[in-house]
């Protein structure tokens, strides 16, 4: 027989306490154990187990139950008792208090910065009063296993939604494309001479307006838009042309168009930030054509189109439904157009629909041309909350432990006097709340104070919510969860110790808790140790994206807006200032190979060509004479154009990828055609126009001088001088109107914008991370260090020097990390290669950038274990010794 089998069931001993009256519990349990032995001397051990609890069953019943009578006082009397101790404590341990609080303050702070970001994140678009009812209808086209997505449709599309589809109640149209005049313009008022410079410009249906319901400050909401010549403005634009003043049925010029001005139809409320769609005026589209039947074709896509959705109609429904379009109108105008292949691409086209509200997070690889964000970087942002409140969570818990032996002696001392281990678990948990508590009220003034770089940080107007009252229930429950969770541990942990063990000195019990504490440093380094690397990688990605060799030479270019004002007069003033000495050459050209430039997508056969091959999709471009040479581009073969040469009018340079898709191996003396025929003279070297994340697409280009932008390459050291020659020779032409320019170079590092800001965020958040986990890392060396203070003190007694001390102490400290640094190597590698695919052009990750984060982590690493280590290398080793 074992011997377990010879004492009662210790789970039912355990439970006969617990709900036992006090004065019944001695006897009782005395009786039962009786009654246990005689029945093991009778019947096999498993039958005397089963008695015994039957017993232990049968006393719960009302007379033998522990009766608890409420005691308010007592409990006020000793709620205040451990705020008072846990205050004492707080007090007498700065520098430990201050690091517990600060480091959990910190990732307090970060973490509700996080959240406010994710919160304005997930409000997009949930201003509109029938948000549920509006949808975005974007097109989805197979090309050969390339899933293409993009939002813009032809003229008559939302019409014939509205005809063709009952679900619809209404469809409207926007046109942001600043080949049509959207975009930048000079504005003034028909009654004043002088110009200003004005963005966010879109084309508009009356009946978007009448979908989105924006609030409507001068103006009746059902006519703002509905007659020819009229524009909506915002409030604010309404304040700056035409102060405490109704400016409906006031008048705008635009670029000194003098003939055709703009009638203010109405005034509309600033769009919050939290809309996908922004804008400062909408240009009426009604009577607006663009080319001659632009309005009726159905060969050319340039118009965003959202719906009104009847109630109660399914989208998926109607989704399905939209195919309709494609065999009523796409595939007769393909047939019309003569493409071969005009089946095929009535297969391979359909369209969807996307709720409004999910247009700002959801629009991963869909071309609209707008500045969304994704839901990913949410979820990554959620992620890195999670982890720094955790490892805030992690330093309270090891640095709790890591003090267990000043607390040892008092728990003892406790459990002596009568102290039930319940009672020092509240105190330890209420000490806990304290420091959670605290910690909560500096997280909330260091996110307050923080919200400035914060918003620098990730291009928000974040501020912080004091008058929201919801926020306050949820902060005091944080208050209470994290305090009770982060508490937890050290609380069961450092209740549990023995009187006897620890009143003689004797802290083993603590040793067995170490492989958790090693696990959550692991746990704090890897994660340090992604961050660093990804750091890393983002900012190579970016040193990449600058310095790449782009195929135009983009530095010391300045491009002077709005010169479509001075009208005739533009190619004159291009003139003069190719006249003076720090201006190399200048060119009048809208189309530019950064973003916020002209763009104009067409199809592109062999001449003659056209209803045997595939059109090959591409941009077209009107520059002039000086284009190529001013940029700096390559011709790889032919010629560049020339004004000596009256035939250029009908030819065309086209880029190398043009070339490769046409099948041009000889470009030169070919003959292409869009809408008309144009003869190749010359093909350029392949250019980014568009971002680093996709393939350089065919391109050409014709000489047709643009109006909007003209690009100076200038030739100087002293740009200051320079550009005080270009603004005397702008006021020469344009008196009445300010010189605004902006540096090419400027413009194409702002294509990366996102990038930069990535970078930024993933800098300040290893940075963090790398001090909550050098927290972290004291705290577990003061915890052995302790824990070791007897066998160091021998050591040292025993002729041991300092170098071997603190060689001791390290060296599995720094084994910790390594093992971090192996964790850390893959879950990095594979998350930065997903980034990095977003990228046609990319770098490569090399083995170095973990070498360096290892280097950073091991360094940092050594130093804040340096502290402790020597300190404990040049203790007195009598301090230790002395009760021995």
């Amino acid at each position: 027989m074992k011997p377990t089998d010879m004492i009662p069931p210790p789970l039912a001993q355990r439970l006969l306490q617990r709900f036992l009256r006090e004065d019944l519990a001695e006897d009782v349990m005395g009786d039962l154990e009786e009654d246990f032995h005689r029945t093991l001397s009778r019947k096999p051990p498993w039958r005397a187990r089963l008695h015994y609890w039957y017993q232990v069953v049968h006393y719960i019943r009302p007379f033998a139950l522990r009766k608890s009578s409420p005691r308010p006082l007592t409990h006020y009397a000793m709620l205040q008792s451990y705020f008072t101790v846990g205050w004492r404590n707080l007090s007498k341990n700065k520098m430990y208090s201050s690091i517990k609080i600060g480091g959990f303050a910190l990732g307090i702070a970060a973490c509700m910065l996080i959240t406010l970001f994710i919160r304005d994140e997930l409000r997009y678009d949930t201003h509109y009063p029938e948000k549920d009812r509006i949808y975005r209808v974007y097109q989805i086209f197979n090309d050969n296993g390339e899933i293409l997505k993009a939002v813009w449709f032809q003229a008559p599309f939302a019409r014939a939604l509205k005809e063709d589809f009952p679900e619809v109640e209404k469809a409207g149209r926007y046109l942001s494309s600043e080949l049509f005049g959207a975009g930048n313009n000079q504005l003034r008022r028909v009654d004043e001479t002088d110009n200003t410079y004005e963005e966010g410009f879109i084309y508009m249906d009356q009946e978007l307006l009448d979908i989105l319901k924006l609030p409507v400050v001068y103006g009746h909401p059902a006519h703002l838009l509905d007659k020819p010549g009229t524009i909506v403005i915002t409030k604010s634009k309404a304040d700056k042309y035409f102060p405490n003043e109704n400016p409906v049925g006031k008048q705008l010029v635009m670029n000194n168009d003098r003939d055709n001005p703009f009638t203010v139809g109405g005034v509309i409320a600033d769009l919050p930030a939290t809309s996908h769609l922004q804008f400062n005026f909408a240009m009426t589209m009604q009577g607006r054509e663009f080319w001659p039947g632009e309005q009726n074709t159905w060969s050319a896509t340039n118009y965003p189109t959202y719906v009104l959705l009847r109630p109660g109609t399914d989208p998926r429904a109607f989704q399905k439904k939209l195919g309709l379009i494609t065999d009523k109108y796409l595939l007769p105008m393909l047939k019309q157009l003569g493409r071969v292949n005009a089946e095929e691409m009535a297969r391979n086209f359909k369209m969807d629909v996307q709720p409004v509200s999910d247009i700002h997070l959801y629009s991963a690889g869909i071309q609209d041309g707008l500045s969304h964000s994704d839901i990913r970087f949410v979820w990554l942002f959620g992620a890195i909350a999670g982890f720094i409140l955790l490892i805030a969570c992690i330093n309270f818990i090891n640095l709790s432990t890591a003090k267990s032996a000043n607390r040892a002696k008092e728990v003892g001392l406790r459990k002596t006097v009568g102290s039930h281990r319940s009672n020092i678990v509240y105190q330890f948990l209420t000490e806990s709340l304290l420091f959670s508590l605290i910690s909560f009220a500096l997280g909330m003034v260091l996110a307050w104070l923080l919200i400035p770089y914060f918003n620098q940080l990730a291009s928000k107007s974040l501020v912080f919510p004091w008058t929201v009252w919801q926020v306050y229930p949820i902060l005091i429950g944080a208050i209470f969860v994290v305090g009770i969770l982060s508490g937890l541990y050290p609380s069961f942990y450092l209740s549990s110790f023995k009187p006897i063990s620890v009143l003689k000195g004797n802290l083993a019990r603590g040793s067995k808790s170490g492989s958790m504490r090693s696990t959550l440093v692991i746990f704090q380094f890897a994660t340090s140790i992604v961050l660093i690397a990804a750091t890393v990688i983002i900012y190579r990605q970016m040193d990449y994206i600058l310095n790449k060799d782009l195929g135009f030479d983009k530095d010391q270019v300045v491009l002077i807006q709005g010169v479509n004002t001075l009208d005739r007069q533009r190619q004159t003033f291009k003139e003069e200032l190719q006249q003076l000495s720090y201006v190399k050459s200048a060119t009048l050209a809208d189309f530019l190979p950064v973003r916020g430039t002209k763009r104009n997508g067409n199809g592109f056969f062999l001449e003659g060509k056209r209803n045997v091959n595939k059109d090959v999709s591409g941009q077209f471009w009107e520059v002039d004479h000086d284009y190529i040479r001013t940029l700096g581009m390559k011709i790889v073969e032919g010629r560049d154009f020339s004004a000596k040469m009256p035939t250029d009018s009908g030819a065309v340079i086209i880029n190398q990828a043009m070339a490769r898709e046409l099948g041009l191996k000889e470009a030169v003396g070919k003959r292409i055609e869009n809408y008309r025929g144009w003869e190749v003279i010359g093909v350029v070297e392949d250019f980014h126009y568009e971002s680093m994340r996709g393939k350089i697409e065919p391109l050409a280009m014709v000489i047709s001088p643009g109006r909007n932008i003209l690009s100076v390459k200038v030739n100087a050291t002293d740009m200051k001088s320079a550009l005080t020659g270009i603004e005397n020779v702008w006021k020469k032409f344009a008196p009445h109107q300010p010189v605004r320019y902006t540096f090419l170079d400027d413009q194409y590092a702002r294509m990366y914008a996102d990038v930069q800001r990535m970078g930024r965020i993933f800098v300040t958040f290893a940075c963090l991370a790398i001090v909550v986990a050098c927290l972290g890392l004291f705290a577990l060396s003061a915890f052995m260090i302790e824990q070791r203070g007897k066998e160091i003190s021998i050591r040292l007694v025993l002729g041991a020097s300092m170098k071997t001390i603190f060689r001791l102490l390290t060296v599995n400290f720094l084994k910790l990390v390594l093992i971090a640094l192996v964790i850390a190597v893959p879950i990095a590698w594979f998350a930065m290669q997903k980034w990095l695919e977003d990228f046609a052009y990319r770098i490569e990750i090399t083995w170095d950038v973990f070498l360096w984060a290892g280097v950073l982590a091991v360094s940092i690493a050594v130093l804040t274990i340096s502290y402790q280590s020597i300190r404990a290398a040049l203790a007195r080793p009598v301090d230790k010794l002395r009760a021995e």
